[in-house]
């Protein structure tokens, strides 16, 4: 009898040292191919003003919309400023909340948690370099922030990234390079509506500019990145601010600028004949082309069916008439009031959308037909990789 209760201890304890081996391999295995139930555990954020969560400050970022950290600015959501350029989230945080992920945090906010990602975007960035607009003489309402400098702050950021407690810098970029979502919002807007009427040729700024995204994501390709969207532009001459400084006679069918929605409708078109390449030359990338400029003018033109029932007058601003814009009292200076109820409005402060058009578009996006390839294929090649 003792050596059967001694071969059964035996037996117990080495059925437990087994389990625990098990365990012990299985969570190291997990850990170590980073298994979870969130495609991505971090983002990284590019862009202008409809990205920045909070880089810009009121006297840094364009002077016509200055008062950006006064009230109403974040009002529908946030409930005070937050420096984004809108009454509540941008498209970046709905992102973020589909994810199941915290909002990015501003790089230029040292004490931030950047663990889950950052946000680099910059109000009134634009894609080619401040030189640019120096030496060409098109220093109207310029930032010194380009999409270069952007660059420069993610490189800066990737040296800080904390290398001492994993074997190789290989495997800390492929946890914080490799398994990333690249988010590239909205970019070159800008660029032309500093070039508007100069004697820069559009075609210049076109060729260029496209150029210039194109180089930054191959630079961000060549660091090991693998998911990536681009967004393109959406119709600018739809915004307030342009339909308020535009003759009437410049219109299109939509009702909006033409001159402008035509110039923006050509980039859009290049950039995703320059993306085509870049899918040829980094095939072990999947670079999704977020169509901005027909999700947003399918929403424009069936507001009614998605709750909007302003297209062109502002919800934030002065004067009221036709537009509620007036370009030397904008939303959030001592003249300016909010509408009642953003939702129903598409454009907030004349220059950028509200939060209810940010979060429509997101969902266009995600769930809709505006994503070459899909939002559901990056997802599903992200399981798969694990």
């Amino acid at each position: 009898m003792a050596n059967i209760s001694f071969t059964s201890s035996i037996t117990k304890f080495c059925l437990i040292t087994i389990t625990a081996i098990l365990i012990f391999f299985t969570l190291s295995t997990a850990k170590a191919k980073n298994i979870s139930t969130k495609p991505f555990q971090r983002i990284y954020a590019f862009g202008d003003a409809e990205t920045d969560a909070g880089n810009t400050k009121s006297s840094t970022g364009p002077t016509i919309f200055r008062y950006v950290s006064n009230h109403p600015y974040g009002q529908t959501f946030f409930g005070h400023p937050t420096n984004r350029y809108s009454d509540g989230r941008l498209m970046i945080d709905f992102v973020a909340e589909n994810l199941s992920l915290p909002y990015l945090r501003p790089y230029l906010n040292e004490k931030a948690n950047k663990s889950h990602g950052v946000n680099f975007a910059f109000a009134g960035s634009t894609a080619l370099t401040h030189n640019f607009f120096v030496n060409n003489n098109l220093t109207f309402d310029t930032t010194p922030v380009s999409l270069q400098t952007q660059l420069g702050w993610f490189n800066e950021f990737e040296l800080s990234l904390p290398t001492f407690y994993r074997p190789s810098v290989l495997e800390c970029e492929a946890e914080y390079v490799t398994d990333a979502l690249f988010w590239v919002g909205e970019i070159g807007a800008n660029d032309y509506a500093y070039s508007y009427r100069s004697s820069v040729p559009t075609k210049t700024i076109q060729e260029l500019a496209t150029n210039s995204v194109i180089d930054f994501l191959q630079a961000l390709l060549n660091k090991g990145a693998k998911y990536i969207v681009v967004q393109g532009l959406h119709p600018t001459g739809c915004l307030t601010l342009s339909m308020e400084v535009t003759p009437t006679n410049d219109r299109d069918n939509m009702g909006c600028v033409a001159s402008v929605n035509s110039r923006i409708y050509s980039h859009n078109t290049i950039l995703q004949a320059k993306l085509n390449g870049l899918r040829e030359k980094f095939p072990q990338a999947i670079i999704l082309y977020a169509d901005y400029w027909n999700a947003f003018q399918h929403v424009f033109q069936n507001p009614g069916e998605y709750g909007f029932d302003e297209r062109f007058k502002a919800c934030c601003g002065t004067d009221g008439g036709t537009y509620n814009f007036n370009v030397l009292f904008p939303c959030g200076s001592p003249p300016s009031t909010a509408c009642d109820n953003p939702s129903k409005y598409i454009n907030w402060d004349g220059g950028h959308l509200t939060e209810a058009m940010y979060k429509v578009m997101t969902r266009l996006f995600i769930t809709g037909a505006f994503c070459d390839p899909p939002w559901s294929h990056l997802i599903s090649k992200k399981m798969q990789s694990g």
